[in-house]
This record gives structure tokens, sequence and C-alpha cells, in this order.
């Protein structure tokens, strides 16, 4: 029989009864263990480089270092490639989730969700799939799409991309699954995958969370084209 090795989970929160309560839930789940709490962002880059974890679960707002500037910091840094951010946030602090995103993060989770579905997403995240549920997506580009147009040029262009790539990654902003893209453009799961591949090399995105943000900006999903 084949091992597999635990998700190793680092919990980061400044509030010390948080992370205890997420530390026994991940603790208590087969096929998960934590391996260290952080109390603000600057630990947590600390701890994630000495523990190499799997998958962080980051809160945004601490002191000395926040959750934002924590995740852009472990998500640039090639020694931890293999460490997926998953931030956790409550529904007021969109803004600050889309910089997180824009920052390296896999996704984020509301604070409030319940926890099978934390270990879940934990799940998700440790074998490389970006946690962005449909309908928390659609209300993040809902609201992108009323600010006004962004003053600094994007810092990606879709030059390259094809006119079927193209459909694909609008749909993967607009919070459509693998499954739901394949039924839209009558197309089979795999080749929705491969148009995936190639949207993830040719636009330098590290996974499915920095597709929603290229599809933000550069235009291709907002008010220019009629909001989602």
């Amino acid at each position: 029989m084949t091992h597999v090795s635990p998700v190793r989970v680092l919990i980061v929160d400044d509030q010390a009864m948080v992370r205890g309560s997420f530390r026994v839930l991940v603790d208590h789940t087969p096929g998960m263990t934590a391996v260290g709490e952080a109390a603000n962002g600057a630990e947590a880059v600390e701890l994630a480089r000495r523990e190499r974890p799997d998958v962080v679960l980051m809160d945004v707002r601490m002191p000395d270092l926040d959750g934002i500037e924590a995740t852009r910091q472990i998500c640039s840094d090639p020694a931890l490639s293999g460490v997926r951010v998953l931030i956790l946030t409550t529904f007021d602090l969109d803004e600050y989730v889309y910089a997180a995103l824009r920052a390296g993060a896999a996704g984020f989770l509301l604070k409030d969700t319940p926890p099978t579905e934390v270990l879940t997403a934990v799940g998700v995240v440790a074998a490389g799939e970006a946690l962005l549920a449909p309908s928390v997506t659609r209300r993040l580009i809902a609201e992108f799409a009323r600010r006004p147009e962004p003053v600094r040029p994007p810092s990606r262009s879709l030059d390259g991309v094809t006119d079927r790539e193209l459909e694909v990654l609008g749909l993967i902003a607009r919070g459509l699954s693998n499954t739901e893209i394949a039924a839209h453009l009558h197309l089979s799961l795999a080749t929705v995958k491969t148009h995936i591949g190639r949207l993830l090399a040719k636009l330098r995105a590290r996974d499915r969370a920095q597709l929603v943000i290229v599809a933000y900006e550069t235009g291709l999903v907002g008010d220019r084209q009629g909001g989602v």
C-alpha cells in the first residue's frame, strides 16, 4: 500500500482562540496535520520558510505584517513554490481579498464557513487547485465592474491568446467550473483543461485564481464587457 503523507497546514490568525479552533479541527482530521501557528504575517513567513507547509490558512487583518503582504512574500519566494495560501476573510473585505489573490493566494474562504467545508477547501488547495466558489467569484467581479477603469495599464496583455481561449478565460472569470465551461462551449472536459493549461502558460498565471485577476485587469470582464 502506498503511503500518502498528510497535508501539512500552517494556521495564521491574530486571535489565539481562532488559531486553536482551527488547529483542533485540522489535527482531528485524518490525512491532515497542523505544523504551526502564527499570530501575524511576519511569523507566518518565518514559519512557512521553516516548516514548508502544504497550505497556509491566512488571516488578512493582523498587526506588524498583514496577511496580504505575508502572502506576497510567501508566494514570491522560489523556495516556497509548493506552499499554497488560503485566505480567511469576511464579505466586507473583498478589496483585501482581491489584493491577496493578486499577491498569489490560491483562493479564499469566509470566516463563517462550516468546518467541513474548511477541511474540503484545504484539501482542494493542497491538491493544486484554486478555490474560488462560483457565487463568491461572481460577487467579486461584480464589485470590481462597478469601479472606475484602472488608471494604470494592465501588467499582462491577452496577446497570443486565441479566441477560444478568450471564451474559456471569460467563463472562468465568471465563476464557471470546468464541467460548466465544457457544457457551455460544447467541448469535452479534457479539451477545456487543455485550454486552461495553455492560458496559465501564456498569461504566466500561477493558478485559476490568477486567471480571474488577469481577466479583470485586462478588461475582458467588467463594465466594458457588460459586467457579469
